[in-house]
């Protein structure tokens, strides 16, 4: 049976799978691989973790326990720890983290290498609660660094470049709860001339909207405290929707809305642990702009919503804050961040691509690591980028992880 990722739009070319069940395991098996890469939960759109002929590593089954150091408030996991797992501890210790992405299925170490990042335009990405890591490199050794070291802003966000991630440990918070608000049609107007006001509306906000119709088709606030009753003139919503709602969608696999008061992790993301997480048979993009930029991104492809329509189920719409890390999406200021649902349509998809990042182009667009998109990261778009070559040479000469798709994006 061929390997495939998660929505199904890729057949993995990899020859074989090994699967440790130990970090000396780990280290032997890496340090035997001329090439190598690791392979997570599979929700990726591209090839990110593959290449042809190739070995791909699974951490899945090395044990490794939760550990906390809860005078420090942290938390030490195996990088392929999912989200999902990891929360209900933490709350059960009164502890928290403070953003989580829209599915909790994925694990900490995939996540944070692909700059996936939760919602809030105060929140900063995942990555951010990275305090230290320990990094399998090509030679078999183990490294750990940790906040403060020279090289941890670049090793965070790795995009699978340099090594083998095998335990995180993340800062924490106290526990807290939040409630999930929905309101429809929020006008388009009230976006353009509020955008701050709506985005600093609640704890995370997420927008929904196909960029073809009158108005912005959901907008979802989770709050932490008392919740808003109105929405610059948008209708608080009857009932519970998914977020390709406009798509006739049911909302059956999404987290409890109307208000209802529930834990930080059963809140934050948009879907459930236990059911399938977004659509499934889809595509994804995402893109990022500096935040200030933000009301000129809405314009630039409100122009292309006759174009972006017919092949999106749901476009959303968040903020996220800046952060320090060298291919992290909000490295140097607060962003806002794009994300595409497409229907499976893969030649329309591509042949889209190409046209709206052309309309971001001026506002310095980054795309995210692990979802489909055409251009080539540059220097311009991304600052750091020298810096992580330099750091990549230093800790894999040889090449052990790369891949076409790392020779292609990083050089």
């Amino acid at each position: 049976m061929e390997a495939v990722n998660w929505a199904g739009n890729l057949v993995y070319k990899a020859d074989r799978i090994l699967r440790p069940r130990t970090v000396d395991e780990v280290r032997e098996m890496v340090a035997a691989a001329p090439r190598i890469k690791t392979l997570g939960t599979r929700h990726c759109f591209n090839d990110i973790a593959d290449f042809d002929g190739g070995v791909q590593i699974d951490i899945g089954g090395v044990e490794a326990p939760i550990e906390f150091d809860t005078a420090a408030a942290t938390v030490t996991v195996s990088g392929a720890t999912r989200y999902g797992e990891l929360a209900p501890v933490l709350h059960a210790r009164g502890f928290a983290l403070p953003n989580l992405a829209s599915l909790p299925h994925c694990t900490i170490a995939g996540s944070v290498a692909t700059g996936t990042h939760g919602s809030g335009r105060r929140n900063q990405g995942l990555a951010s609660a990275v305090s230290a890591l320990d990094l399998v490199t090509a030679d078999g050794e183990l490294h750990s660094f940790a906040k403060g070291d020279k090289d941890f802003p670049g090793v965070v966000v790795n995009v699978g470049a340099l090594g083998v991630v095998t335990r995180m440990t993340l800062d924490l918070v106290p526990a807290f709860e939040v409630r999930q608000n929905v309101f429809d049609a929020l006008p388009w107007d009230a976006l353009f001339e509020h955008v701050d006001e709506i985005e600093d509306a609640a704890y995370s906000v997420s927008l929904f909207t196909n960029w073809a119709n009158d108005a912005v088709d959901l907008a979802w606030l989770k709050t932490v405290g008392e919740s808003r009753t109105e929405l610059f003139g948008a209708t608080p919503a009857d009932g519970p929707r998914h977020p390709a709602h406009a798509a006739g969608l049911p909302a059956d696999n999404c987290t409890e809305q109307l208000g209802v008061p529930g834990p930080w992790h059963e809140r934050l993301p948009h879907f459930k642990l236990g059911f399938t997480p977004s659509v499934g048979d889809e595509l994804q993009s995402e893109y990022f702009v500096p935040y200030r930029h933000a009301a000129a991104a809405f314009e630039a492809l409100r122009g292309l919503g006759d174009r972006i329509a017919p092949l999106v189920m749901c476009s959303e719409i968040r903020a996220i804050a800046a952060d320090d890390l060298w291919l992290s999406p909000a490295q140097g200021g607060d962003r806002i961040a794009l994300h595409f649902t497409w229907y499976q349509r893969r030649s329309e998809v591509e042949a889209l691509l190409p046209l709206i990042e052309e309309r971001l182009a001026p506002f310095g667009v980054r795309a995210h690591w692990g979802k489909v998109f055409h251009h080539r990261p540059t220097d311009e778009a991304w600052p750091m980028l020298a810096d992580f070559r330099d750091l990549r040479a230093r800790l894999d000469p040889d090449g052990v992880f790369e891949n076409p798709y790392v020779a292609r994006n990083i050089g």
